[in-house]
C-alpha cells in the first residue's frame, strides 16, 4: 500500500533563524518618510510633548505606529511588527511607551491635532513639487472628494451610537485628494463623529470642507481652481453657499435630493433638451442622458447654480424609486462650472466614485474599527491613519509607474511589503538582499532607485 502524497511539500520548522528579515518591502514606506522629510517634521511638530531624558522622540513614535498601519496593523500593539526588525525600522518604543504617548497627544485635544496636521501640510507641499506631471494639481486645478464613513463599534466605546444602516459605531467625515486615473489618492481630512451625525449636516461639512483646505498648498485654499465633490449628503442650501460665497469662490459638484419639485421640472423637459451621456474615453454611454433644469426650482440657491440630471436606464435586478420615472433612474448634482458641455460636467461628477475606492482603502488601513476607547484617543488614531494612506498614496506616485501606481493597499502588502531579506555585513556596511525568486523583487530595487533618486529635503 503507497502512502498518499499530498499536494504541498513538507517542511520541517525551526526556531532561530538569524539574518532573516520580513516585511523587508517596508524599506518602500521607510524611504518615502525620508525623502518626503516626514521624519523631520513630525519631530519638531511634536517636541513640545518630549518629556526630559525621553529615550524615544514622540514623532517617530507616531510614525512608526502609522508604518505598521500601512503594513496592515489595526491597533498600536501591532508596531510590534516594526520592533521585530530594527534593522529596516530602528529603534521602537515599548507598547506601553506608545500607549502613553497616545493618551498625552490626547489629553492635549486641539492643540496636539493641529500640530500633526501643519506638519502634514506642510510635507503635503515638498511632496507634491516631486513627481513633476504626476503630481496632484498638475494640471493647474485640485479635486477634493468629501464622504461619509461608518465605522462599526464592536464594544462600547465613547460617542458610539446606532447609525442610519442599523449598525452601532461611529460616523467619520473624510475628504480625499483625486489623483485623478493614473493614480489613487490622499486623505485631507477626517472628522470624527458619533455614530447618530446626520449625513446632511452642512456644519459637518463645512468644517471638514476648511480643515482639508489647509492641507492644501495656499494657493488652492480658494479660487476656482479647487473642486469640491460630495454626495447628495452634501446638497444642502448652507454648505451650498458657504463654497460660493464672495471671497471664497470655490468650484463644486454636488449630489442633489431628486425632490417632489425636481421630479416635476423634470418630467416636462423635452426629448430634443436630453443630451447622451458619454464615458470617460469620450464614448456614448448607453442608455443614459443628461439635461439641464432652469427655472423656478433654482429659486433660493446661489447665483450661478446650475442643475443638472442624468436619466438612465436601470441595470438588471434593480429597484425603481418612487422619484424615478418612465422607467429610468433619476439622479441630480449642482455645479457652478460654467463654459464646459453639462454631458463632461455629468461624468466629471460622476468620477466621484472614486471616493468610494478610498473609503474601501481607508477600512483596509487602519480604518475597520476604532481601537481605543475614548474619543480623544480615537482622534489621535484617525490621524495616524491619514499619515499611513498618505505613505501609502505617496510611495506609488514617487516610485512606482504603469498600472502598480494604482494598486490598492492590500495589493502593495502582498506583493511588495511581505517580500523577505536577507541581511549581509561586509566590513561597516549592512546590505538587505531580497530574495531573488519572488516575482515582484525586480519592482521593489526599482522603485527603490527611483525614491533615491529624489533630492533630499532641504
Amino acid at each position: 500500500m503507497k502512502k498518499r502524497i499530498g499536494p504541498y511539500p513538507r517542511v520541517r520548522i525551526e526556531g532561530g533563524g538569524r539574518a532573516v528579515v520580513s516585511q523587508a518591502g517596508g524599506v518602500l514606506l521607510v524611504e518615502t518618510v525620508r525623502k518626503a522629510g516626514l521624519d523631520a517634521v513630525i519631530s519638531a511638530a511634536l517636541m513640545p510633548w518630549r518629556k526630559a531624558r525621553a529615550v524615544h522622540d514622540p514623532g517617530k513614535i507616531l510614525l512608526d505606529v502609522a508604518l505598521a498601519v500601512a503594513l496592515g496593523g489595526d491597533c498600536l500593539a501591532d508596531v510590534g511588527m516594526l520592533r521585530a526588525e530594527p534593522v529596516v525600522f530602528g529603534p521602537v518604543a515599548s507598547d506601553p511607551t506608545v500607549s502613553r504617548l497616545i493618551d498625552t497627544l490626547a489629553a492635549s485635544r486641539e492643540k496636539a491635532l493641529r500640530a500633526i496636521r501643519a506638519a502634514r501640510a506642510e510635507v503635503r507641499r515638498r511632496v507634491w513639487r516631486l513627481p513633476g506631471r504626476e503630481a496632484p494639481d498638475a494640471g493647474g486645478t485640485v479635486t477634493l472628494d468629501l464622504d461619509g464613513v461608518l465605522v462599526i463599534a464592536h464594544s462600547d466605546k465613547e460617542d458610539a451610537a446606532p447609525t442610519w444602516k442599523r449598525t452601532y459605531g461611529h460616523h467619520p467625515l473624510m475628504g480625499f485628494v483625486d489623483h485623478g486615473p493614473g493614480g489613487t489618492g490622499e486623505p485631507v481630512v477626517a472628522l470624527l463623529r458619533p455614530g447618530n451625525a446626520g449625513s446632511n449636516t452642512a456644519a459637518d461639512h463645512i468644517t471638514a470642507t476648511r480643515l482639508a483646505l489647509a492641507q492644501l498648498p495656499k494657493k488652492y485654499r480658494r479660487g476656482h481652481r479647487t473642486l469640491i465633490r460630495t454626495d447628495s449628503a452634501g446638497g444642502t442650501h448652507d454648505f451650498v453657499a458657504w463654497l460660493a460665497q464672495r471671497g471664497r469662490w470655490l468650484s463644486y459638484s454636488v449630489g442633489m435630493v431628486v425632490t417632489e419639485q425636481v421630479h416635476q421640472y423634470v418630467m416636462k423637459v423635452p426629448a430634443s433638451a436630453w443630451t447622451a451621456a458619454v464615458e470617460a474615453g469620450g464614448e456614448i454611454r448607453d442608455g443614459a442622458w443628461v439635461a439641464e433644469l432652469t427655472g423656478a426650482v433654482l429659486d433660493g440657491w446661489p447665483e450661478g447654480m446650475r442643475l443638472i440630471d442624468r436619466k438612465e436606464r436601470p441595470y438588471p435586478g434593480a429597484q425603481l424609486r418612487l422619484t424615478d420615472a418612465d422607467g429610468m433612474r433619476l439622479a441630480c448634482f449642482a455645479t457652478n462650472t460654467s463654459g464646459r458641455p453639462i454631458a463632461e460636467l455629468e461624468l466629471r461628477h460622476r468620477l466621484r466614485a472614486r471616493a468610494e475606492d478610498r473609503v474601501r482603502n481607508a477600512r483596509a488601513t487602519g480604518l475597520r474599527n476604532l481601537p481605543l476607547h475614548r474619543t480623544a484617543q480615537n482622534r489621535i488614531w484617525l490621524e495616524i491613519v491619514q499619515i499611513a494612506l498618505d505613505l501609502l498614496a505617496w510611495m506609488p506616485m514617487l516610485a512606482l509607474t504603469g498600472k502598480a501606481r494604482v494598486r490598492d493597499p492590500r495589493r502593495l502588502r502582498l506583493r511588495l511589503f511581505t517580500a523577505a531579506g536577507q541581511l549581509v555585513t561586509t566590513g561597516r556596511r549592512r546590505i538587505l538582499r531580497l530574495a531573488r525568486h519572488w516575482p515582484w523583487t525586480g519592482h521593489i530595487t526599482a522603485a527603490l532607485d527611483r525614491l533615491t533618486q529624489l533630492p533630499d529635503p532641504g
